[in-house]
């Protein structure tokens, strides 16, 4: 995953607003809140970008939950069933879910971190089989007929987030690559 700051993928990843707390009084910020105060009190909640809220909770200025895509109930259903779990809708449509996740993972102190990067790991180990298992369908299949499946693969495919999809995009790619390698060999005998 890269995290370079000009990079459209890292910056779409951070595009999140997160409810953030003051831990402190914060002369002039009261624009934050669309407030006519000029100043933000100690234990106000704003909903921040990402990218500030980051900044500020890094310097301890605020403090935040942690977002709905990364709760306990988001969790306990990936435990329950990865596959059936529609990432893209946790963080919009074309949303970077892992992405977002890693960066979090990286605010936060050791035990939460560790927490959100095993739910990371264990929701894209438990995906990744039917992600390329799709891949692998699509890439064979033959694309001239209409498809008019709605199993539980074309749902996944449409739950899958940004970097699922990639993934699916280069499984499809080497897919049809290996096809046309073995049918050349297989024309060469």
């Amino acid at each position: 995953m890269e995290d370079d700051y000009f990079s459209i993928t890292s910056i779409l990843a951070d595009n999140h607003k997160m409810s953030c707390t003051f831990a402190l009084d914060a002369e002039g910020l009261g624009y934050l809140e669309g407030s006519t105060e000029n100043d933000i009190h100690e234990g106000t909640k704003v909903e921040l970008p990402f990218w500030l809220a980051q900044t500020l909770s890094v310097n301890q200025f605020t403090t935040f939950t942690l977002p709905l895509p990364y709760s306990s109930r988001v969790q306990s259903a990936l435990v329950a069933s990865p596959v059936s779990v529609k990432l893209s809708n946790l963080v919009g449509g074309n949303g970077w879910w892992y992405r977002w996740g890693k960066k979090l993972a990286d605010m936060l102190e050791d035990e939460q971190a560790t927490n959100i990067r095993n739910m990371l790991l264990r929701a894209f180990t438990g995906r990744l089989p039917t992600l390329q298992d799709l891949a692998a369908h699509h890439a064979s299949a033959d694309h001239t007929m209409p498809e008019l499946s709605t199993s539980k693969a074309e749902m996944f495919r449409d739950g899958m987030e940004g970097d699922e999809r990639e993934l699916f995009s280069i499984g499809q790619d080497s897919g049809r690559l290996f096809k046309a390698w073995y049918d050349r060999k297989k024309g060469s005998r």
